[in-house]
């Protein structure tokens, strides 16, 4: 005989902050799919508390049954809110609402991936003092479920390595610089009238938002603190329409990826501009969407792809959450899933690898003057630094008929012994502007 328990508890009720895109897209999905989410989770979960900066702006939402203010601290300390999602964003004032939240032994649901990896140790230890808890799913790649995928679904590997595309905005640029052949400053012009860039776009084309992601996944799949500080970051501001084209003609795409790998001597953290083999799957995931591979060493690769942003993508996301928090609101707290994936006295304290120390293969552009020897010079620099060629074009002379560009592939070589010997390279009076390169990754195993 089927039952419906969840009628029989009283519903779960949410204080939520921030009454934006996501914050409305969350209202949407909780009424919309009520009773789903309530089979799921046990009971009901109902928004009864929110807060938004401006009251009176138009809203993608109902609002029936909740009561407003402006103020989110109210919604915080409400006797008869239960749980707390921050979707302000930023770091303040939305760490201090988490803290206070936790300090009241409240639950935590956050799409904030900029406070997770700058201050996530910290809020952990509060939620576990308090015995309580923050889940975070949104905060890496929206909709798509990678933090679940990784904590729990690949509980049983030992994660090897992972690689994504987890920004949105730098993978639409990048996708119609190839398939347009536009320049960088005119496709994000576009990007931000879409909405999909901000209006200051840095966090998104420097590669600032992928290495708060990455810090996130690296924590999760090997068990380490969260090391933000030591990312190695690289934007595509710097990009040309014609290092996508060169790169396609050998066989490759650009892509933006966040990749962090276990070696025996630490962790590899970087988020740099990559060509990867144009047949891999994640050379084919275009536009704004989002995927991540990661390889364990039982399961081998798996790839997890979707929207990484949006209203009901992250909203779905939040949701899911939402769903885990109302389940455990009544376990032993010291048998839910860790934050981090490993219990707090078992997370190992790895050393992250210097950049210097890294060995990849490269891609590489000269622009040169059209003299005999000019090429033999670099080949031959290139040779004194171990460093050897896979494959070279030569391309038609510059519009200004000033120089030749010149383009390879290298195998692999260490960062450091690229950069000593790109440093020889540029200070050649032949060169005429500093060498365009990017890293390659076949992400093999």
């Amino acid at each position: 005989m089927q039952t419906n328990q969840h009628q029989e508890l009283p519903p779960v009720r949410i204080g939520l902050l921030g009454l934006g895109t996501v914050g409305g897209g969350v209202v949407n999905v909780l009424t919309r799919n009520a009773e789903e989410i309530a089979r799921r989770a046990g009971r009901r979960i109902e928004v009864v508390h929110a807060s938004a900066r401006n009251l009176d702006a138009p809203r993608i939402c109902p609002l029936e049954g909740i009561l407003l203010t402006t103020n989110p601290m109210e919604v915080v300390e409400n006797p008869d809110v239960d749980v707390v999602v921050e979707l302000i964003g930023g770091m303040q004032p939305a760490g201090d609402l988490m803290r206070r939240a936790l300090e009241l032994g409240k639950p935590v649901v956050t799409a904030n991936k900029a406070l997770v990896a700058h201050e996530g140790m910290e809020l952990f230890e509060l939620a576990q003092k308090h015995h309580t808890m923050v889940a975070f799913e949104a905060a890496v790649a929206g909709g798509i479920p990678i933090i679940k995928a990784i904590r729990e679904g690949l509980a049983g590997n030992r994660i090897e390595w992972l690689a994504g595309i987890i920004n949105g905005t730098g993978n639409y640029i990048l996708t119609a610089m190839r398939d347009e052949g536009r320049a960088f400053a005119e496709v994000l012009a576009e990007a931000q009238y879409l909405g999909y860039a901000e209006a200051d776009p840095t966090f998104d084309v420097e590669g600032i938002d992928a290495a708060h992601k990455l810090t996130i996944l690296a924590a999760i799949a090997f068990g380490m603190p969260l090391k933000f500080d030591e990312v190695y970051t690289e934007g595509i501001s710097g990009i040309e329409t014609d290092d996508v084209r060169y790169a396609g003609e050998f066989g490759y795409q650009v892509k933006h990826l966040g990749i962090a790998r276990q070696r025996d001597d630490g962790v590899e953290l970087r988020v740099h501009p990559t060509l990867i083999p144009e047949r891999r799957l994640l050379a084919n995931v275009d536009g704004v969407q989002n995927a991540i591979l990661v390889w364990g060493d039982s399961v081998g690769p798996t790839l997890y792809y979707g929207a990484g942003a949006g209203a009901e993508p992250t909203a779905s996301a939040v949701v899911a959450d939402l769903v885990d928090v109302v389940r455990t609101l009544t376990a032993d707290p010291m048998h839910r899933v860790p934050h981090l994936a490993v219990v707090p006295d078992q997370i190992s304290d790895m050393p992250v690898v210097p950049m210097a120390s890294i060995a990849t293969a490269y891609y590489l552009r000269f622009a040169v003057e059209d003299k005999r020897g000019v090429l033999a010079r670099i080949a031959q620099i290139l040779a004194d630094h171990e460093i050897s060629i896979e494959a070279m074009m030569q391309k038609e002379m510059t519009e200004d008929e000033r120089t030749l560009p010149i383009v390879m592939l290298t195998h692999q070589v260490r960062e450091k012994d690229m950069d000593d010997a790109l440093a020889e390279i540029e200070a050649l009076d032949t060169v005429r502007a500093p060498v365009v390169r990017m890293r390659v990754e076949t992400l093999d195993a």
